[in-house]
């Protein structure tokens, strides 16, 4: 055999090596390869307040029959409270762990990251680059209450805010002192089981920034004991914690008076329980915007660890898309969300911003203050203030 013979000879014997290895690894499961995938599932885990509006968007967009490169995509939609997700996340809890995770709001997002940068010492969540936490939705803290307290408070006080609320709470003669119907009993506050609940830390925070004028809170405002006190007492009016929901708002709807007179609750479950408090009870609710506002932004977030594909994550891109897009921006109006996409109005047919606007409802928020996100150790001190305050009393 002569020289280039043999050279040929070994060059299509290195050839067949290559391709008989690589049959033995895709055929031994070796490969994922968005082509060799059948189905590229995008697990989303959601929080409560725009898990209505993301599963519909989700069945729409599995009926659709998206797909990347090929591969059809499918979604699904699981809803979890931001604080029950972020301490699943925590404690590696998440079996199988999401795809995408949307939470009440971005601080969220980089508490968890922060943690799992201590244990992996990389960021499985980005700020930057097409993979960065993107808000897909806005709501924000307004106080919805019924319509014959609020003008008491109003008489009383001159208005509804936090401090005229804690006054309220703590009139040993109740309603008939503040000049109310002597039926009405006590002031009784709704706010959601801060251990549970992230519109119950929420709102904690806000009354914080009222207490102090300030759109930051620390440590050493939370265990200031004039402050805790004054905490305290206003914690006090809430008639019962283990009654109330995550779903404050739907609470008020079915159970009325007797679950409360008010509260600070998110826009969107305010507006999406509007005509229900209206049919089950004798009036409506008013809304009233605090001077301090707390946004909740809904940050669409995908997961980058190893536990999912890049096919998977890129898939989860495609949802977040569908979700920014003109029709489905246009859905989460009508679910009482404030949308991102500048292109869509909130005066759309069948807006509940526009039918509610005689109860308070406004599409431009008055010139606020928006509270800043607290760091970990601040959340962590209010909710061991809470455990010791208020669940042991």
């Amino acid at each position: 055999m002569n020289r280039t013979r043999l050279v040929f000879v070994l060059v299509l014997v290195v050839a067949l090596a290559i391709v008989g290895l690589s049959y033995l690894m895709r055929s031994d499961g070796g490969s994922l390869e968005p082509e060799r995938q059948e189905l590229l599932e995008v697990r989303v885990a959601c929080a409560l307040p725009v898990e209505a509006w993301v599963r519909e968007a989700a069945e729409a967009f599995n009926a659709e029959g998206h797909r990347l490169d090929g591969v059809p995509i499918t979604v699904q939609v699981t809803a979890v409270d931001g604080l029950t997700a972020k301490s699943r996340f925590d404690r590696g809890e998440f079996d199988p762990v999401p795809t995408a995770w949307i939470p009440d709001s971005r601080y969220l997002v980089e508490l968890v990251n922060l943690t799992q940068k201590q244990k992996l010492g990389r960021d499985v969540f980005l700020t930057d680059g097409e993979y960065r936490a993107r808000p897909i939705a806005i709501s924000l803290f307004a106080w919805g209450i019924y319509a014959s307290r609020a003008e008491v408070l109003r008489e009383r006080y001159g208005k509804v805010d936090w401090g005229s609320i804690h006054d309220a709470a703590v009139a040993r003669g109740g309603w008939a002192e503040l000049g109310g119907d002597p039926s009405w009993g006590y002031f009784k506050l709704v706010v959601p089981n801060p251990q549970r609940n992230v519109g119950g830390l929420a709102a904690m925070v806000a009354a914080a920034g009222e207490y102090y004028q300030s759109t930051r809170i620390g440590v050493a405002d939370v265990t200031n004991p004039e402050f805790q006190q004054w905490l305290g007492e206003l914690m006090g009016a809430v008639t019962d914690f283990s009654s109330l929901s995550a779903y404050s708002a739907e609470d008020l709807a079915l159970f009325g008076y007797s679950m409360g007179d008010g509260g600070q609750l998110l826009e969107s479950d305010l507006l999406s329980h509007m005509e229900g408090i209206q049919a089950r009870w004798q009036e409506p609710l008013v809304i009233i915007y605090p001077e301090y506002i707390t946004w909740f932004d809904f940050p669409f977030t995908v997961w980058m660890g190893q536990e999912t594909t890049a096919a998977e994550k890129n898939a989860a891109l495609e949802f977040e898309r569908y979700l920014l897009s003109e029709e489905v921006q246009a859905q989460a109006v009508l679910h009482g969300l404030r949308p991102v996409n500048t292109s869509v109005s909130l005066d759309i047919e069948g807006s509940p911003f526009a039918r509610w606007r005689d109860q308070g409802i406004v599409t431009v928020v008055p010139r606020a203050s928006a509270m800043r996100s607290p760091d970990r150790d601040t959340l962590d001190t209010l909710v061991r203030w809470f455990e010791l305050n208020v669940t042991q009393r």
